[in-house]
């Protein structure tokens, strides 16, 4: 197979433009011509990785299945895309300079003075080339993170310089994304933030090949040849972005503006199909057409920012579609529930589901909500911390058991139901604890989860420090809250069950990480089908 050709999208003026979305759209587009692609983020901050992140920091930390936690633009490409990533797809600054500082250590580099040219960029254009040299693809997807004239992104702006000297004229593209912003007292979309977004990036020794230009209105002709003659590249290559109904939109919105085109031309590519994206407006259409509606509940701590839960509302998307029904979340604050107001929170709902996250704000708060929809037959879900914290409430306010808790909230608690395996209790570096990537769990038969599935034997992703406590199983078991998924080769519990109730499922893992565009989760799937038949009921 011939060497893989590489794109390189970086962005300008402001950030959240939509980097990741133009990325993960240029790939499907390439992908549903027939060629091998895959996306990698590589990121300015000195974190190794966004596992110890505040989630309003910067939004969820991903999982892929090798158990590397990153950025949530991961999260974009593989819903879009449909195919796995993992560790090699996400760099930060702090990987590489932590990879550098290692081998320097080691005595690799002779004794020679460590520098940010050759060494730091020698490393960030090594990671760069290295999915691209697997094999595996015909394109690699290259995101910088941050803007251009960040200080934090010179290196790998300077890398990516290097790159395109290095690799042959036609191996490399790079693709700037600006914003054109309009100003109302004026009337008019203005260009000069763009100019100077690519003159800085120039001055950096990058021409960029095409621009994608964010904008509220569309572009005028006369516009788009200003552009490309104050910016250096063809007419052709300044392309149109405009806000989209959905993000889901983007890849047909970049086909119409032939985004895709302009980068096989200059890439020497040859088309291996016509772009085949029938599956891809299905989906659209039943998105975009509804036959029912449901109102859901998300109950959790980080609420405020809701990329802090972005692969559950993707995954709610993805569920709803399929299901034919416009899924309405409700995002509550587990802080603001109480046993006195959780009634009005949660009356008019169709669907609980109690989020995942750490440390104990607002526990109280999901132990109540999941005791009003255990109680009054709403269907639940719960993720990670939501399936802990079911297990705490059934033990408290079913077993009995009545200062039960997660020794992550209570460790001097009398029932510790939620408890550290004791393997790790010894490990004190942050994430050292955690369990984290795809593990398998064998679902029993006839429970709800394993009609979802559709099958026994499955394989989830994971992050977490805490599990189901096995000395309290027979006890719950016998009270009717069922282990219907266990680690076939640890016996710990995965999947939680209530029975006589409409649809009370919980998960020690992160079924939200898998679910695509062409492959909703079957757990989410479920919950979705279980809440229209509650809305059915609730307002007959």
């Amino acid at each position: 197979m011939a060497s893989a050709k590489y794109i390189f999208v970086s962005g300008g003026v402001t950030s959240s433009l939509g980097k990741g979305i133009i990325s993960a759209s240029l790939a499907k587009l390439l992908q549903a011509r027939g060629f091998s692609v895959t996306i990698q983020k590589f990121d300015p901050y000195i974190n190794i990785d966004p596992g110890t992140l505040n989630p309003y920091e910067h939004g969820e930390c991903y999982v892929t299945d090798d158990g590397a936690e990153t950025d949530l633009d991961l999260g974009h490409y593989e819903r879009f895309l449909n195919v796995p990533t993992s560790q090699a797809n996400n760099v930060t600054t702090g990987r590489i300079y932590h990879s550098v500082i290692t081998q320097e250590r080691q005595g690799a580099y002779l004794g020679k003075t460590v520098q940010v040219i050759p060494h730091i960029t020698d490393e960030i254009k090594r990671r760069m080339l290295l999915l691209g040299q697997s094999g595996e693809f015909d394109v690699v997807i290259t995101e910088i993170g941050g803007s251009v004239g960040d200080i934090e992104s010179l290196p790998f702006i300077e890398a990516v310089r290097q790159l395109r000297w290095e690799l042959n004229p036609n191996d490399s593209v790079v693709i700037h994304l600006t914003l054109l912003p309009y100003l109302k007292a004026a009337g008019e979309l203005k260009t000069k933030p763009t100019q100077h977004s690519v003159k800085a990036l120039s001055e950096s020794g990058v021409q960029p090949d095409i621009l994608v230009c964010r904008s509220e209105y569309p572009i005028p002709p006369e516009m788009r040849k200003k552009i490309a003659l104050f910016c250096n590249v063809a007419p052709n290559a300044v392309i149109e972005s405009l806000d989209a109904e959905t993000i889901y939109d983007v890849p047909l919105l970049m086909k119409k503006e032939k985004l895709d085109e302009r980068v096989i031309k200059k890439l020497k590519l040859t088309s291996k199909q016509e772009v085949n994206l029938d599956s891809w407006k299905e989906f659209l259409g039943r998105l975009k057409n509804p036959t029912e509606e449901v109102n859901v509940a998300l109950v959790g701590k980080y609420v405020e920012l809701p990329d802090a839960y972005k692969s559950i509302i993707e995954a709610f998307i993805h569920a709803g579609a399929y299901n034919e029904c416009k899924v309405h979340l409700k995002f509550i604050q587990s802080e603001y529930i109480t046993a006195e107001n959780v009634h009005s929170h949660l009356e008019e709902m169709d669907g609980v589901l109690v989020a995942p996250g750490f440390g104990e704000r607002g526990f109280e708060g999901k132990l109540e909500a999941i005791r009003y929809v255990r109680e009054n037959q709403i269907p639940f879900f719960g993720i990670c911390l939501g399936m802990q914290t079911a297990a705490v409430e059934f033990a408290r306010n079913v077993l009995g058991l009545k200062d039960a808790a997660s020794t992550e909230m209570n460790p001097s608690t009398p029932h510790p139901v939620i408890d550290m395996m004791e393997e790790q209790k010894n490990i004190t570096q942050k994430g050292g604890t955690m369990r984290l990537g795809a593990y398998a769990c064998d679902l029993k038969r006839g429970s709800k989860a394993y009609q979802a599935y559709g099958k026994g034997h499955i394989f989830e992703r994971h992050r977490h420090r805490y599990e189901f406590n096995n000395q309290y199983l027979q006890a719950f078991e016998e009270a009717g809250m069922h282990a219907t998924g266990v680690n076939p080769d640890t016996g710990l519990v995965e999947v939680i069950e209530l029975q006589n109730h409409p649809w009370f499922v919980a998960a020690q893992y992160h079924p939200e990480l898998k679910s695509t565009v062409l492959n909703p989760h079957p757990l989410f799937v479920r919950f979705i089908k279980a809440a229209i038949t509650h809305y059915k009921n609730r307002t007959k």
